[in-house]
């Protein structure tokens, strides 16, 4: 039987590269439902194509006029705002998850799916920034394997597969470096938006691309990389290889390393999470290491504090990488409307993670009001 999948934010990068994956082998999957946030049309158009039972928009103002879009495809359930997005996913017809949706509003459908013993395929790296911990406690509790989506933990995953218990010594987490690897502290302070989101090897949504840029969505995948693996913050390193080639690797016990290598190709971290494990013939460009040159060099956290504001925040734990990440979110956006620079983004975020009320011990509420919490301040230091 075919695997029945619900794409949590379909309209997206990660969502529309999911959805090519999909028509690859419609043999083997199907699409069962599709969310979206604001892009309606776009949401829509796919629906139409890959006729999901349901479709979920997240912003209710657009609801009506999802509605109206597929007024002429009466198989096709249409729902609005979170509480559906959390109900959706738990729908019994439902084998696997893939959580691309960006951001903090992620976690609660992502636990929902995880409580209703869904298959989940990570691509929202925040849900483990935000609430590491809560996600392992539950998805050991109610046997929900995750899946790492994102290319350099999909590297690890499969550089793991297959050595049992053998130690980790050491995860090597490579980053592309963004555009601004060579740049000096005084050239980024005159960046703009436009220089950030030209990144040298991956087409990815704003977001994230700003976060690549800033090296956040390194320290992110840092903090991920934690709780997917099992390993402490200082077994791991950030290697800048700005080919992308080597997606990341693994060190064991007896200094052996194992990388996983490709084109910079999302569909295939993708694709390997459904297949898992499994591997599919999967069209696209082939890596030829004739061509390509392999570079490592160390990050510079004194330029890119970002990163090292999240070793800071994953040594102190509780809910200061929830903090980190609802403070990234607002001078990410802010950023993105001119209404903040590149280098005050770090500083703004650092003096929320100085600010924000300290939990040890934190639960799904503290979560909650943590985020609320460092949105505000954060918003207050950018006079907003």
């Amino acid at each position: 039987m075919k695997k029945r999948i619900a794409i949590l934010g379909s309209t997206g990068s990660i969502g529309t590269q999911a959805l090519e994956v999909i028509e690859e082998h419609s043999d083997l999957y199907e699409v069962y439902c599709l969310t979206a946030n604001n892009r309606v049309e776009q949401l829509a158009e796919q629906a139409r194509k890959f006729k999901p039972a349901a479709v979920v928009i997240a912003n209710e103002a657009h609801y009506d006029r999802l509605q109206q879009l597929l007024a002429d495809e009466p198989d096709i359930k249409v729902y609005a705002g979170a509480k559906a997005l959390d109900e959706i996913v738990e729908s019994p017809s439902i084998d696997m998850v893939l959580t691309a949706m960006v951001g903090f509003a992620g976690l609660s459908p992502t636990i929902h799916a995880v409580k209703a013993g869904k298959t989940i395929c990570l691509a929202n790296k925040e849900t483990l920034v935000v609430a590491g911990a809560l996600i392992c406690q539950l998805a050991q509790k109610y046997h929900s394997p995750i899946l790492p989506v994102d290319s350099e933990h999909s590297a690890i995953f499969q550089s793991i597969v297959g050595e049992g218990d053998n130690e980790i010594e050491k995860i090597l987490l490579t980053a592309s470096g963004g555009p601004f690897r060579l740049f000096t502290k005084e050239q980024l302070q005159k960046v703009t938006k436009d220089d950030a989101l030209r990144h040298p090897t991956w087409d990815m949504g704003a977001k994230i691309t700003i976060d690549s840029a800033t090296m956040m969505n390194k320290g992110f995948e840092v903090i991920e990389a934690k709780w997917l693996f099992g390993v402490d913050a200082d077994k791991i390193q950030v290697l800048v290889h700005p080919q992308s080639i080597v997606h990341s690797a693994v060190q064991f016990a007896d200094g052996a390393v194992k990388a996983q290598l490709g084109v910079p190709d999302m569909r295939l971290p993708i694709q390997y999470a459904f297949s898992y494990p499994n591997r599919l013939h999967l069209t696209g460009d082939r890596l030829d290491l004739f061509k390509h040159p392999l570079e490592f060099f160390e990050p510079d956290l004194d330029k890119f504090r970002c990163l090292a504001l999240s070793f800071e925040a994953i040594k102190k734990g509780g809910n200061m990488p929830c903090i980190l990440n609802a403070a990234n979110e607002i001078v990410n956006r802010a950023f993105l409307e001119d209404r903040c620079g590149f280098i005050q983004m770090s500083d703004v975020i650092e003096k929320t993670m100085s600010t924000v009320s300290f939990d040890a011990n934190p639960d799904y509420d503290v979560y909650v009001a943590t985020d609320k919490e460092a949105r505000r301040i954060a918003s207050e230091l950018l006079n907003i």
